[in-house]
């Protein structure tokens, strides 16, 4: 983390606690607009004559189809069709900025860094170039899911799947601006948490080191999110997603759920069906947590998004391995 955003976090009574998690006092009211410090995600830039040619022949997502207003999600894969990392990618000039988890960060950055060669290509991690934080309200939401706007060094990713959310990347002094802006139009600071929670809403399918290598994108929705090219040509692992999209859908997909269980169980966690006596192993968590916020909810239940066989009507008795007394209920009309 930049330390200079680091101070200026710190006073504004930020409590750190570990790299990637920011809490502020707990608050007894709900605002509906809301800014989180996002820290979790890093920034690697792909840069250089070639960098749009290395990427389009490494990840699923159309690099020719980004513009400076388009952003796109994306999965980068390996050669057996398993997603690596999912990401968001941002077309700035001529750099593309890739948005993903600080855990995968330097395990995706070398992989790519295998098929440079004597390509003119740079990547960096610049997660200490640029600041990340997240705005939602509940107000003028938008049909698209994803679009870019580019100011001043600032830029801003429209999402809108469920509310009004934007994530800003900028340089430090930007982000302490942008920051201060907010504040004074009626924004409260919320706990960094909440916005990993508003991105498990919208079923954005982030990995981690024990989920990465384990699904192929249509799993995770990627299909449905955007994040899939079916007509760019080849890139790792596209016989497979290919192969799986033309021969019929994938077995598996992404699936929103709840529970009221006492903690959030970690990824890659066995789920359960427990209609018969043997209570067979039937899907895996791929992410669950509470709503982080600094206003708890006495009806706080825990969110998980869970890789489940598609369109089984009867699976009804979800539960988890390890938790069994506590039901998980799939949200039907997340659907």
């Amino acid at each position: 983390m930049n330390p200079n955003w680091k101070n200026f976090l710190l006073s504004q009574l930020a409590q750190f606690s570990g790299d990637t998690t920011i809490t502020f006092a707990p608050s007894l009211a709900h605002n509906d607009k809301v800014l989180c410090p996002v820290l979790h995600l890093g920034v690697l830039t792909v840069s250089g004559a070639d960098a749009g040619r290395l990427l389009q022949g490494q990840i699923s997502c159309d690099v020719h189809e980004l513009t400076e207003t388009k952003s796109s999600l994306g999965a980068l894969c390996n050669p057996k069709g398993r997603v690596i990392t999912t990401f968001l990618l941002i077309k700035k000039a001529d750099v593309f900025l890739m948005i993903l988890p600080n855990a995968l960060l330097e395990v995706v950055k070398k992989r790519l860094q295998m098929y440079v060669l004597r390509s003119a290509v740079s990547i960096t991690d610049s997660s200490e170039h640029y600041c990340l934080l997240g705005l939602s309200s509940s107000a003028l939401a938008t049909e698209a899911f994803l679009y870019t706007t580019q100011r001043q060094d600032v830029i801003s990713i429209q999402f809108s799947a469920t509310q009004n959310r934007q994530l800003v990347i900028a340089e430090t002094e930007m982000a302490i601006a942008s920051w201060s802006e907010q504040l004074a139009t009626g924004y409260q600071t919320e706990n960094s948490e909440y916005w990993r929670y508003l991105d498990l809403l919208d079923g954005i399918p982030w990995l981690s080191d024990e989920t990465s290598e384990e699904f192929i994108p249509q799993m995770l929705n990627l299909e449905q999110l955007g994040g899939i090219s079916f007509t760019k040509g080849c890139y790792t692992g596209q016989e497979i997603v290919a192969r799986t999209h033309y021969l019929g859908k994938a077995k598996r997909a992404l699936f929103l759920a709840e529970s009221e269980l006492p903690k959030a169980p970690l990824p890659n966690d066995i789920i359960i069906d427990d209609t018969t006596d043997d209570a067979q192993p039937i899907g895996r968590v791929l992410q669950a947590q509470y709503s982080g916020a600094r206003y708890q909810s006495e009806h706080d239940l825990c969110k998980l998004l869970l890789v489940l066989p598609v369109a089984d009507e009867g699976i009804v008795h979800l539960k988890l391995q390890d938790a069994p007394e506590f039901p998980i209920t799939i949200n039907r009309s997340w659907l």
